[in-house]
């Protein structure tokens, strides 16, 4: 096939779209100078290997090369204190189920290349932000779908069993303990933006016990998300920070005026009843109350906290991230965001 392009063309697109990505960008700090090489160390395989060694050995290796992390797997993820680390071990080795599903998650996770590229990227521009931010060293295992991404006093762990890809088998199968809108987020994609999430909340910007009312909360997810935002790659879609599919997204365009109207009319911002704030901040398939045919999005406070960020992120430009991340105050936020959906 003859394409009918002539070079100059070529050129000419070539140079628009360097252009396009230069400045998408140019939004991003030049963090090229700070040193940062973050690798994820296999637990895993690691674990696996010692299968086939005396357990004793196994032990003590992986409590050498592991410490605090592998006392908090054997004890806190997989068993309990009430057992020795040699009879978890033998007990995890005797199970078929612990086989199969390790040998899944190596074969999904061969080479851990690409996402510790992206976490080392990630977290320098957490380190331009907070340069005395401690970055934990990352630890990737397999509990049994036990916990996703636990945090330590040194390390931040991945589950890569809850990360094999929304069509894996194992997931149908533990539906009840685990329902679908929860694991279909069980993919490789979201293994940066899940460890960044936690790595917030958890480290850098804990939620504060006297903000009880579903506007202070609203601010402090939307502030979360925010910060996602600044550190994660440009290519992240909003979807996967948020944990939306692309038509729940949509949804909450659509219907951002009535889900404001909504909020408003019924007094809902500065309540402080917890069942009644989960509603619009816990997961689920959609909100109940909202929409019609459950085609709602969960989680909206959220969403709406985000929106209302952005806002006044956009109106007053002089804010850094800092002051942002820093301020607590949730009603100067609401006020100096100017925020109305039309």
């Amino acid at each position: 096939m003859i394409y009918n392009v002539k070079p100059s063309q070529i050129y000419l697109f070539f140079l628009s779209m360097l252009a396009f990505f230069s400045c998408k960008q140019a939004n991003k700090p030049d963090v090229s100078n700070i040193q940062l090489d973050i690798k994820v160390e296999r637990f895993d395989q690691d674990l696996f290997q010692g299968k086939s060694k005396d357990l004793q050995q196994t032990d003590e290796m992986l409590q050498k090369k592991y410490g605090a992390f592998y006392q908090d797997y054997i004890h806190r993820m997989v068993g309990d204190a009430s057992y020795s680390s040699p009879e978890i071990l033998a007990t995890l080795y005797k199970d078929q189920a612990y086989t199969d599903l390790n040998k899944e998650a190596d074969s999904v996770f061969k080479d851990m290349g690409s996402i510790e590229k992206d976490l080392t990227q990630t977290f320098k521009y957490v380190k331009h932000y907070y340069p005395g931010a401690k970055i934990p060293k990352m630890v990737s295992f397999v509990s049994g779908f036990a916990v996703q991404t636990p945090i330590g006093d040194d390390y931040m762990g991945i589950g890569l069993d809850m990360f094999l890809g929304k069509n894996s088998k194992f997931y149908g199968a533990i539906v009840q303990s685990v329902p679908t809108y929860l694991s279909r987020r069980f993919s490789p994609e979201y293994v940066v933006p899940r460890i960044t999430e936690t790595y917030a909340r958890e480290d850098l910007f804990p939620a504060r016990d006297e903000d009880r009312t579903l506007l202070s909360k609203m601010i402090q997810n939307g502030k979360i998300l925010y910060f996602m935002d600044q550190v994660l790659a440009d290519n992240v879609a909003d979807s996967v920070k948020i944990g939306y599919t692309k038509t729940q997204i949509d949804w909450c365009k659509t219907y951002e005026v009535d889900i404001w109207a909504y909020l408003l009319q019924n007094n809902l911002l500065f309540e402080t009843d917890y069942q009644k704030i989960q509603v619009f901040l816990g997961e689920g398939p959609f909100t109940p109350g909202l929409g019609e045919k459950q085609e709602s999005a969960p989680k909206l406070g959220v969403w709406m906290g985000w929106q209302m960020v952005r806002k006044y992120m956009e109106e007053n430009k002089e804010v850094t991230l800092q002051q942002l991340m820093a301020e607590k105050d949730p009603q100067k936020i609401l006020n100096l965001s100017k925020y109305k959906p039309k």
